[in-house]
C-alpha cells in the first residue's frame, strides 16, 4: 500500500505554502501516481477535494479493475460538504466526528494512516495538514519509503529542506511518472 498526502494550497495572504505552489506540478505529480501506483499497489489518501476531482479524472480514465486500488478516508464533520467527486470514489471511510474540526481531522489522519501497513508515503504539495500527516506517517511507519515531491512546492518543498531530503530528483525532477518509477521501485 502506498499512502497519499497532497493538497493544494487557497491563495492566502503572506502565505508561504500558496507562494511557494506550483498547482501544476501539484495536478500532475499526482496523476503520475495514481497511473504509477494503480495497477499494482493501493493508493490510500485523504480528501482534500480538488485531489479527489483529480483521482475522480482518474478513475474515470483508467480500467475498471484499477478502481478497487483506491481508498479516500474522509471526516464526518464535513458530510454535509462533500464534493460530489466522493460518490465516484468506490471505497471510503468515513471516519466519525471530534469535538470540533481540529479533532476531526487529526482523527481521521491517525485511523487512515495507522490502518495499513504502508510501504510508501508520498508528500505533494499542501499546507500544515500535510505536515501533520508527515509527522505521524514518520512514527508509525518507520521503515516506509517517505517522498517529500518538493518540486511541487508548499508543505512538501518545506518538508524536504525541513528533514534534509538529498535526493535532488524530488527537487528537480518534473517528469513525474519516469521519477515515480524509480523512486517506488523497490516497492510496487
Amino acid at each position: 500500500m502506498i499512502f497519499l498526502s497532497a493538497g493544494i494550497p487557497e491563495n492566502e495572504p503572506d502565505s508561504d505554502f500558496f507562494s511557494t505552489s506550483d498547482m501544476v506540478a501539484i495536478r500532475d505529480s499526482v496523476r503520475s501516481l495514481a497511473s504509477v501506483v494503480l495497477t499494482n499497489k493501493v493508493l490510500v489518501y485523504g480528501g482534500q477535494p480538488s485531489i479527489t476531482s483529480l483521482i475522480r479524472y482518474i478513475l474515470y480514465k483508467s480500467s475498471i479493475d484499477q478502481k478497487d486500488n483506491i481508498i479516500l478516508y474522509q471526516s464526518a464533520y464535513f458530510k454535509k460538504e462533500f464534493p460530489a467527486d466522493n460518490e465516484f470514489i468506490p471505497k471510503k471511510k468515513i471516519i466519525e466526528v471530534g469535538i470540533d474540526l481540529e479533532s476531526s481531522l487529526s482523527e481521521m489522519r491517525y485511523q487512515m494512516i495507522r490502518s495499513h501497513s504502508f510501504s510508501a508515503g508520498v508528500f505533494i504539495g499542501g499546507k500544515s495538514g500535510v505536515i501533520e500527516e508527515f509527522n505521524m506517517f514518520r512514527k508509525l511507519h518507520p521503515n516506509a519509503v517517505i517522498l517529500p515531491i518538493a518540486s511541487t512546492g508548499a508543505a512538501a518543498k518545506a518538508l524536504y529542506h525541513l528533514f534534509n531530503f538529498t535526493d535532488k530528483r524530488l527537487l528537480t525532477d518534473f517528469a513525474y511518472k519516469t521519477l515515480f518509477k524509480h523512486v517506488l521501485n523497490d516497492v510496487i
